[in-house]
């Protein structure tokens, strides 16, 4: 099955329909994935053919579930999930956020080929870093545990806004959520071509208030 078979079958068993733009854009983006990987190391996936599924598709997976506004993918490494969901949702806008400086100017170099106008990188930890504006949802792929996640970016959260944790299916870092946070709801995710369990934690503030 060649990318573009499985990157359309793929994405039709989430529901989720990709127009001939997108799907060029996200197999653009494996290409250049393949060659920067080649030098800086930026995932351990090598093989193209094995990242429509570990890194299109598990992205993807989680668009049925999000919500319009303003986002921040932290830790975001060679833009996974965010540029993914940035190529998918135009209308959307999203900021990337990486401590690794070979990491995010990839993700600039990537923006900049697939023409992106709804994508901002920017390289800081997160815990230092001060946007003039909150997000309305944070999203993570595997940046830290739950609690540390929320704790570390709740300075960025917008009142009313909510995280989006992609997890595993450990379920104990359900007890390590702080104070004043709640998880409203733990939603199983299966990734067409992917043995490994998914999930996708779903949080807000308490009350509805950010701090």
């Amino acid at each position: 099955m060649s990318q573009v078979e499985e990157l359309q079958r793929g994405s039709a068993q989430l529901g989720i329909s990709l127009g001939a733009d997108a799907q060029g854009r996200l197999l653009d983006y494996l290409a250049l994935l393949h060659k920067w990987n080649k030098v800086y190391n930026l995932t351990a996936i090598r093989d193209q053919q094995q990242m429509v599924s570990n890194h299109l598709l598990d992205s993807l997976a989680v668009m049925p579930y999000l919500w319009a506004g303003r986002w921040l993918d932290v830790g975001s490494g060679a833009g996974l999930p965010g540029l993914v969901l940035a190529v998918a949702q135009p209308e959307w806008q999203f900021a990337l956020l990486d401590s690794n400086s070979k990491k995010t100017g990839f993700m600039q170099q990537a923006i900049i080929e697939l023409r992106l106008r709804n994508v901002s990188v920017h390289c800081a930890r997160v815990e230092e870093w001060q946007p003039v504006e909150r997000f309305d949802g944070i999203i993570s792929r595997a940046f830290s545990e739950l609690g540390e996640f929320l704790r570390s970016t709740r300075h960025l959260i917008a009142p009313h806004g909510r995280w989006a944790a992609m997890k595993g299916a450990q379920q104990q870092e359900l007890a390590g959520v702080p104070d004043g946070c709640r998880v409203e709801r733990v939603i199983p995710l299966q990734v067409p071509g992917l043995q490994a369990a998914r999930s996708l934690v779903i949080a807000a503030c308490k009350e509805g208030k950010a701090i």
